[in-house]
């Protein structure tokens, strides 16, 4: 075993045909830095050469076959750099040409030594003939060494780096071949003998060899299954010990008390009567506080559907036994206004909230500093500064974290080092996940959902206009601001870029002000390089009415409560993925007035763009539009999954494979659930394995 895990971690140098040169391309273009990087280097897509056609009967051009029979002459045409080698080939059936521009030289020399070929290539018709540039020539008679199929050629993405230091795609197969020879035989298995042979599995050392040399179209799948079943039966395997030991190791605090705080607020504070929903993620989240052990849920809603005033009360649970609570969110917009909408619901009550960011003065930073040392502050908000290490809670029990995805799993971590005992954790996100990809993201956690708005919230009314309606879009702009409404312009960059045609932000703000003139229209500007003062500024000028229009980057993406504001205009929409769209139509329609979000784009859209532009108009449920997006764009491109660290697929795919996602998690629940140490014989592989990839785990390195 121990030689196995020694040949699987050797340099890429050392297998034959690489050395120094060529291993440094693989680790600069590939990243592959041993012979497992390299065996785990899977092809895109494989050339069938499991046929021979013939020449005669053949009618399909464009495509990649292959012939055989003899080359019968050839000649070279042509002057200088016009030269070009012609050979014509038969096959008995009829006769095509094979043409070379390059190595001359060598191709003569290869035809002077024989003449019967099996002639691989992409046929073009031309003036009535079939014709093959550069056709790879096969020898009938080779026998490969290493007795892999070579009926299937694998096709392997490469660089124009790595092509020009001669590590195409054929090179890479080639030293695939060399590898394969190697370790084939001592690759070792992860899965028990009883999970192979229940789901009729291919062994681990066969799937690595018929992934890249399949002898046909049907080993190649059950090669697919296999590997594609490895990554997200362990994956989920991960993440559901991590929760085991989670809930093994880490205490909680319990939170048996609902006292005055809770209660008055609920009955006096409280400014709209709560959804069921809601009132069933209190109930979740308030038998976790009380069951003993650190909770570690996240909260999905949509946008607009209360989860900040739910953080609240539970925020006020945690007051009633003796605890403080933060929230942390991703920046300073956001976390400004949960301060400023929690002071506010707060403020007939006997508490004391704290704001701290990067930009809060040294003396009020010291003032809270002292403050949650010594409990007089009870709430605290504001951004990454909380997980500063002087930032010393004297008992923290309950942490919000809003908008996980946009943290890394590091900072998150730095909040359970709070408190002797690790306090709560409640992740809020109003990014909608589809359930595979929650299962996937994070399948560590408890899943809460609040699938309701509040019973008075209109739906927003989402319009496409192409920019030749962009008259009709101000004329809508001009109709809601004579009612006293409020508008938000976002645009996708704040400079322009020669490389996009886009309207940005600053050539927006001059178009906008020739529409909207002084003094009857008042226009506010805010993005992400303004200092925080100013952006708090323009946000508070257009909190309190006094600017009519707010053009902004998508800086007010998320959490930006002005009830007032009716219209959002999207400049460029189809620049934007559908999440964001959805994140950013959600800034509108929270007060009791009908709201618009209006995409403006160009006149000319690609396939994809049309079906988001149309996914917006027709839905307004977040979790429906998040499904659209994940099928059109798939997981590796969702906001902040790349933090995730989990989703480094190199074959499984969660639109195409959802059910073998959901179908792996409960084996891995089933398993755990009969042997939660993973102790019993038959499952020795699978815990081995596990051990293995946990270890190389960030996320688990950090909370143990």
């Amino acid at each position: 075993m121990t030689a196995t895990i020694n040949l699987l971690d050797t340099s890429i140098d050392y297998l034959k045909g690489v050395g120094p040169k060529r291993a440094e391309v693989f680790r600069r273009e590939f990243n592959i830095f041993t012979y497992e990087d390299l065996l785990y280097y899977y092809p895109y897509r494989h050339v069938d050469k499991s046929k021979i056609y013939n020449i005669g009967t053949f009618s399909s051009e464009g495509v990649f076959v292959q012939f055989r029979g003899k080359v019968l002459s050839y000649e070279i045409v042509g002057q200088q750099r016009a030269r070009r080698l012609v050979a014509h080939f038969s096959d008995n059936t009829g006769t095509m040409e094979l043409v070379w521009f390059n190595s001359l030289k060598w191709v003569e020399d290869l035809l002077k030594a024989r003449r019967e070929f099996i002639v691989f290539g992409k046929p073009a018709l031309f003036n009535g003939h079939w014709s093959i540039t550069h056709p790879e020539m096969i020898d009938p008679q080779m026998q490969d060494a290493s007795q892999l199929s070579m009926s299937f050629q694998p096709l392997y993405n490469t660089s124009d780096k790595a092509k020009k230091n001669g590590l195409d795609s054929k090179a890479i197969s080639k030293l695939m071949i060399s590898l394969l020879i190697q370790i084939k035989d001592v690759i070792r298995e992860r899965l028990s003998p009883e999970i192979i042979q229940q789901h009729k599995l291919l062994t681990l050392s066969e799937a690595l060899v018929h992934i890249h040399y399949p002898a046909s179209f049907e080993i190649l799948k059950r090669a697919q299954i296999r590997l594609k079943f490895d990554e997200l039966f362990f994956t989920q395997l991960k993440l559901l010990k991590t929760k085991q030991l989670n809930t093994q190791h880490f205490k909680g605090h319990i939170f048996s008390i609902v006292g005055d705080n809770f209660n008055i607020f609920y009955k006096n504070c409280l400014p709209f009567d709560f959804t069921n929903a809601q009132k069933r993620v209190i109930k979740e989240i308030r038998s976790d506080m009380g069951s003993g052990r650190q909770m570690n849920r996240l909260l999905q809603g949509d946008v607009g559907s209360g989860k900040t005033i739910t953080a609240l009360l539970l925020m006020l649970i945690a007051k009633d036994n003796g605890f403080q609570s933060c929230l942390m969110a991703p920046t300073e917009i956001l976390a400004q206004q949960h301060f400023n909408s929690i002071t506010q619901l707060l403020k007939e009550m006997n508490l004391k909230v704290e704001f701290l960011s990067g930009s809060t003065r040294a003396a009020k930073r010291h003032d809270i500093h002292k403050g949650i040392a010594n409990s007089t502050i009870d709430i605290l908000i504001g951004t990454h500064a909380l997980i500063e290490d002087n930032v010393i809670f004297n008992n923290l029990g309950f942490v919000v974290i809003d908008e996980q995805h946009r943290f890394g799993v590091e900072q998150r971590a730095k909040l359970w080092k709070k408190n002797t005992i690790p306090p709560h954790i409640l992740v809020m996100t109003a990014t909608p996940i589809p359930r595979t990809l929650a299962m996937t993201l994070y399948g560590d956690l408890d899943l809460s959902v609040i699938d309701e708005l509040p019973r008075d919230r209109k739906p927003v009314i989402t319009c496409h206009f192409f920019e030749n309606s962009r008259n009709k879009m101000l004329g809508v702009m001009r109709s809601e601001i004579a009612k006293g409404r409020q508008v938000f312009v976002v645009y996708p960059l704040i400079k322009e870029s020669e490389k996009l045609d886009l309207l940005d932000l600053m050539a927006g703000y001059e178009a906008m002000a020739r529409e909207f003139p002084l003094p009857q229209y008042q226009l506010g500007i805010v993005h992400g390089k303004m200092k925080a003062e100013e952006k708090e500024f323009e946000m508070q000028r257009f909190i309190r009415k006094e600017t009519h229009i707010l053009l902004s980057t998508t800086v007010i993406e998320v959490g930006i409560d002005v009830p007032n504001a009716t219209i959002m205009v999207i400049e460029n929409a189809e620049r934007f993925g559908l999440s964001q769209l959805h994140q950013l139509r959600g800034r509108v329609g929270r007060g009791g007035e009908q709201s618009y979000c209006i995409l403006m784009t160009g006149n000319k859209l690609s396939s994809e763009s049309h079906q988001r532009m149309h996914a917006m108009v027709s839905s307004s449920d977040g979790f429906e539009i998040a499904n659209i997006d994940l099928k059109l764009r798939g997981p590796g491109d969702l906001q902040g999954t790349q933090q995730s660290g989990t989703l480094d697929f190199k074959i499984a795919d969660l639109v195409k494979d959802e059910k073998m996602v959901v179908y792996t998690r409960k084996l891995a629940m089933h398993l755990l659930e009969f042997d939660p140490e993973l102790k019993s014989p038959s499952n020795a592989l699978i815990a081995a394995y596990l051990r293995e990839i946990m270890q190389k785990s960030l996320f688990w390195g950090l909370i143990s």
